[in-house]
């Protein structure tokens, strides 16, 4: 198989190779992704809108295998600019936000604030003073949070739902970064303080109805679920016979995967990963006798990874002893996740994509670190200073992760529809690197 063939599966469901005048070129979305770096500049992220519907239309069929109400929550995190939050209102799903920043991102895309909700492990005063106002559900990660809110409820004018933040205490397979429900997680509550937060909502009668966890993203095995949900299912029905108290919302976070690189395909099947969690969650409340609820995911990844494609243009090319460097202008303060925690990535030349592999090359970016490589020994054609390379699943945890290190400007990116590109966030420019600084009147 050729590498042509091999990769084409990680790119959006719409690239395609045409020959528009000037020999084969990478398509997205019906735009030639060559006329797009020219007209935008690189780095440049391509959204293309039909992959990020496709990957929202299989939640909602795999949804419809659950029995109970079935929400969607996208996990803000992994994207959100006023373009991505707007698409997330059309879909009819839900947002989650951390804190005022988050929210604030949302208000300028007027997103319903009836399916916000907002997380964070360790909210401000700030961040609890506008969720009060601006969410319609705060998950709640640690009892002093929860005391703030007790404090703050008396003033506010309404108040949000309340979901508890259980540590489940299994975590899924994935890099230890991205693991979250193990024992010594930084986030949630173990049972014992699950339940003193339920003792202490009920008796200052705040809205609580739901239960929360999270074991972890970029995961391609949805077993270890299984376990988590139940233990939250236990726990539930404890507090019910105990409090009195009945579970109206499940959510069990989100997480699972995308192919980044050939040797991770094919791409995970979102029903696979729906579908396991619906029917355990069914039988474990028929089981425990308990009412089915409502069952609320937080896929992110999975919904925008693939819709993503990052264009690099190549600088240099270096030959060292060993390797071969295709140095371009962007890297890790664009894309810092190979630096964070070792993800791996393919690539493509957008012009003459078919051309066959020349050797292995490293691609690294123009920062001073030795670790600003994103991506090492991928079999690559020969490429010149002033080609351009096309990195796929570049949707999530891209942008939000991205830095101004060594001066970098943050990217421009278009949003890709009907064969139409649309500027949805300008370049960065020099004299905003500046715009927070204030010179005091040194003595």
């Amino acid at each position: 198989m050729s590498h042509l063939a091999a990769r084409l599966p990680l790119f959006p469901i719409t690239t395609t190779v045409q020959d528009r005048g000037a020999g084969p070129v990478l398509c997205v979305g019906g735009c030639d992704l060559a006329a797009l770096a020219a007209a935008f500049g690189t780095p440049l992220y391509v959204y293309d809108q039909a992959t990020l519907d496709a990957a929202a239309d299989a939640y909602c069929a795999a949804g419809r295998a659950y029995p109970g109400d079935f929400a969607v929550t996208f996990a803000g995190k992994a994207l959100l600019m006023t373009a991505a939050a707007q698409w997330v209102d059309r879909q009819g799903f839900w947002l989650d936000c951390t804190g005022a920043g988050e929210l604030a991102i949302a208000a300028a895309a007027k997103m319903d604030p009836a399916r916000i909700l907002v997380h964070g492990v360790n909210k401000s005063e700030d961040d609890l003073r506008a969720a009060l106002t601006q969410a319609a559900v705060i998950v709640v990660d640690n009892l002093t949070e929860l005391e703030h809110i007790v404090a703050l409820a008396s003033n506010a004018p309404r108040l949000p739902d309340l979901w508890l933040r259980v540590r489940p205490g299994v975590a899924v397979d994935t890099h230890s970064y991205r693991q979250t429900g193990q024992h010594d997680s930084k986030f949630g509550m173990d049972p014992t303080e699950i339940e003193q937060a339920v003792a202490l909502a009920l008796a200052t009668r705040l809205p609580l109805t739901g239960l929360h966890f999270h074991q972890g993203s970029q995961f391609f095995d949805p077993s270890p679920l299984l376990p988590a949900l139940d233990l939250v299912l236990e726990l539930a029905q404890m507090l019910r016979a105990r409090y009195g108290w009945t579970m109206q919302v499940l959510s069990p976070g989100g997480g699972w995967g995308v192919a980044y690189h050939e040797d991770e395909l094919p791409q995970p099947a979102i029903a696979d990963y729906v579908t396991l969690i619906a029917q355990h969650v069914r039988a474990g409340c028929a089981q425990r006798g308990l009412p089915l609820p409502r069952l609320q995911l937080e896929p992110g990844r999975s919904l925008v990874a693939r819709g993503g494609v990052a264009l690099y243009r190549v600088g240099a090319v270096k030959q060292t002893p060993h390797r071969r460097w295709l140095l371009i202008d962007g890297g890790m303060a664009d894309n810092p996740r190979p630096a964070l925690y070792g993800a791996r990535y393919s690539a493509l030349p957008v012009h003459a994509p078919d051309r066959p592999a020349h050797s292995p090359a490293w691609l690294a970016g123009p920062y001073c670190e030795s670790g600003d490589v994103l991506i090492e020994a991928l079999p690559l054609p020969e490429l010149a200073p002033g080609e351009l390379v096309a990195l796929p699943a570049s949707g999530a945890y891209h942008l939000n992760m991205g830095s101004n290190y060594n001066g970098a400007r943050k990217p421009a990116v278009v949003w890709v529809r009907d064969a139409t590109a649309y500027l949805v966030q300008r370049r960065e420019r020099v004299q905003d690197l500046t715009a927070r600084d204030l010179l005091p009147e040194w003595e």
